[in-house]
């Protein structure tokens, strides 16, 4: 990855834009004049010191999030199943990203300037690029499971072993690291100073091939496979419906406020209450009723479930196309465009970090929306703040 060191003179500005994969910071920043870093503006050492508690507090939320994820499934035996060993793969991705990525991050967005050196600064790109795009995919492979365990739900179970969730895993690794790996290539160690680190953006095709693997057709799959999962909850609410399931029962008001209540009870005899839909008598004693109202109230509390699950659905894509669109908008136009764009630096900062938001995000959608996790996340709790 070719490194261009930077003086401030004056150039055009397709000699400034040079944006990183994953971390779009505008190498200009220092050259531009009045916005070297922020650094004329007055009062801007409050702001620096509120940018960087902002920044740590994300950083450490990230990392206990996915930590606290990581350590319920593997305490949880009850949490012991391929679906689950996802979820904990894309936490730890998570953790990585706020361990190796963000708190150089934070050094990096509030002081504008790299002085880490070539070594460290190739060794952050690598990760930057890397453990975000697993995050990004690991998103990807959850949602294949669920979509598989939906349509499929007879021969996926037999299919559906740690075996399996292995190689998902290792996949989304083996592509991510396919991506992050081609800009080391072209980077040419110079003995001065850097002053940025970000990959080289002249090469167009990589960047159109990073930004499309990493985000664009994963957006499509995710579009695609939550589209079809939402369908099928829907139709299994429509099928599960009390207006179907409990129609027998509400014609012969046999349905009380408890099940085996003395109203419902009165009825033992072979006596026939009314005609069925085909002309025949229907024969209604105390045990039918029993059973066809606790089926109701089962299939009552299957629906429901299946209306939390599309409304999860629906907030996991909303928060990750929120937290990625903007950055890998910006990441795709900037160096096709060049001369005919200019955005401020703290814009791409921002985007930046919006990005990076989304592995707090995650440990907390994923966690929140399931009660097995939810439970054994209390436990995990109570066990650390109250021991023995």
């Amino acid at each position: 990855m070719e490194q261009q060191n930077i003086e401030c003179q004056p150039a055009s500005s397709s000699d400034h834009l040079n944006v990183s994969f994953t971390n779009y910071s505008y190498d200009g920043r220092s050259c531009i004049p009045g916005m070297d870093s922020y650094d004329e503006e007055p009062g801007w050492s409050f702001w620096k010191i509120i940018l960087t508690i902002i920044m740590a507090l994300i950083t450490l939320a990230t990392l206990l999030s996915n930590g606290f994820v990581i350590a319920t499934v593997y305490q949880t035996r009850k949490l012991h199943t391929p679906a689950n060993y996802l979820i904990a793969s894309l936490a730890f991705t998570d953790l990585l990203v706020s361990i190796l990525v963000l708190p150089i991050a934070t050094l990096y967005t509030v002081t504008g300037k790299w002085n880490l050196g070539l070594i460290i600064c190739d060794m952050w790109l690598s990760s930057d690029i890397t453990c975000c795009t697993a995050s990004i995919l690991h998103l990807c492979v959850i949602a294949l499971d669920r979509y598989w365990a939906i349509t499929d739900a007879v021969e996926y179970t037999k299919k559906r072993t740690p075996k399996r969730a292995v190689i998902m895993i290792a996949l989304v690794w083996v592509f991510s690291i396919s991506i992050s790996m081609p800009p080391l290539f072209w980077r040419q160690a110079k003995a001065e100073e850097l002053t940025v680190c970000t990959v080289n953006t002249d090469h167009v095709l990589y960047t159109v091939y990073s930004t499309v693997g990493a985000f664009y057709l994963p957006t499509l799959l995710l579009i695609a496979l939550y589209g079809r999962i939402y369908v099928e909850a829907r139709s299994r609410i429509l099928k599960q419906s009390p207006k179907s399931t409990g129609k027998r029962l509400t014609r012969a008001h046999l349905i009380t406020d408890s099940p085996g209540s003395s109203s419902v009870s009165s009825i033992n005899s072979r006596t026939p209450d009314m005609a069925s839909d085909t002309g025949s008598p229907v024969y209604l004693n105390q045990v039918k009723v029993k059973v066809s109202d606790a089926l109701l109230e089962k299939k009552k509390i299957m629906a429901a479930r299946e209306r939390k699950a599309t409304k999860t659905l629906g907030v996991i894509l909303g928060a990750y196309i929120v937290c990625w669109l903007p950055f890998f908008i910006i990441s795709l136009v900037m160096p096709i465009c060049k001369d005919a764009c200019w955005f401020h630096p703290a814009i791409f900062d921002f985007f930046n970090w919006l990005g990076y938001l989304n592995s707090l995000i995650n440990p907390i959608i994923y966690t929140m929306s399931n009660e097995d996790f939810k439970q054994a996340f209390h436990k995990l709790i109570h066990r650390l703040t109250c021991p023995p």
